[in-house]
């Protein structure tokens, strides 16, 4: 089911032990819609602002002189640059946060500049995102029986720790009507959808029907290896080609284990592990940081 929804989805997944993730990114980003933070705030009553710019290109000279020029030219300040150029690819990747005044600088126009630069230099992604006013990502979540990233992440969005909007959680899993999952969704509004699935009928025509207008899709699952008697446990993220688990990896996070420990507390570290990879890789991705390098590498901006 998860390899033939990648081709009908997008093309681009991210994939833990615990998750997986869709993006429907392609090149440039599409037209963002806007919202002030608050609710009827005057536009003139707000300050500086800060944004973010993911870029990629064919490396050439001037480049991160244009972008800084781009920002300056606005009554921007650049305020942390990062670039790396694959020497064996001659790729040019960058990320820069600035601040800005956004009466100096509207946000349509920001687009329309970083896009005649993307245009310029023949970029193959120009991605620009200004946190505070543009809408959050919005994702789906496919959740298999096994609760533990699930809720994790419900609980990291619900204190506001990942910026997205969670339009619905899918499953293959019936989940009773008073169990925590359940009860939390209610509560938040998220519906709930039950797809029993099988071999000869994946669900996957209404899966994409539910999941058509998100700009994620999120797998969690869960994986084991404690009778394999190993001595670190990890959990890796990556994105998914068409091989299984040969996709190029975003995030790896190990820890040790030991003859002392139980089945009960080797699942417990497991289960930490890929809780704590599956946001850090959604936060990341919100935030610009990951980029493709070639078919089996990425470049991560820390």
């Amino acid at each position: 089911m998860i390899k033939r929804l990648s081709e009908n989805v997008s093309n681009l997944r991210l994939l833990t032990r615990s998750c997986s993730l869709y993006s429907s990114w392609g090149g440039s980003a599409a037209p963002p819609t806007y919202a002030w933070k608050v609710a009827g705030e005057d536009p003139s009553s707000q300050k500086q602002l800060n944004g973010v710019h993911a870029f990629q290109c064919p490396d050439k000279s001037g480049i991160m002189a244009k972008l800084t020029e781009c920002i300056a030219s606005h009554g921007g300040n650049l305020i942390n640059g990062d670039v790396f150029v694959s020497s064996q690819k001659q790729v040019f990747y960058s990320r820069s946060e600035f601040v800005y005044d956004p009466l100096q600088w509207p946000r349509v126009a920001m687009d329309e500049d970083f896009g005649k630069l993307a245009k310029m230099f023949s970029a193959q992604k120009s991605i620009v995102r200004v946190p505070e006013i543009d809408a959050k990502f919005k994702i789906a979540v496919l959740a298999s029986r096994q609760d533990h990233c699930l809720v994790d992440l419900l609980h990291e969005w619900q204190e506001g720790k990942l910026p997205v909007e969670i339009t619905c959680v899918i499953s293959n899993h019936n989940r009773e009507p008073n169990t925590h999952v359940i009860r939390f969704l209610e509560r938040h509004g998220i519906p709930y959808h039950y797809f029993p699935i099988s071999k000869e009928n994946k669900r996957e025509e209404e899966i994409l029907k539910l999941v058509g207008n998100t700009d994620f899709l999120v797998l969690a699952r869960y994986m084991q290896a404690f009778d394999a008697g190993v001595k670190l446990i990890g959990a890796t993220s990556h994105f998914v080609t068409a091989e299984l688990d040969c996709g190029p990896i975003i995030e790896q996070m190990v820890q040790r284990i030991s003859h002392r420990d139980t089945l009960l507390s080797f699942a417990q570290k497991s289960e930490n592990l890929e809780k704590q990879c599956l946001a850090k890789v959604i936060k990341y991705y919100c935030e610009l940081r990951v980029l493709r390098l070639g078919d089996t590498k990425t470049v991560v901006f820390d």
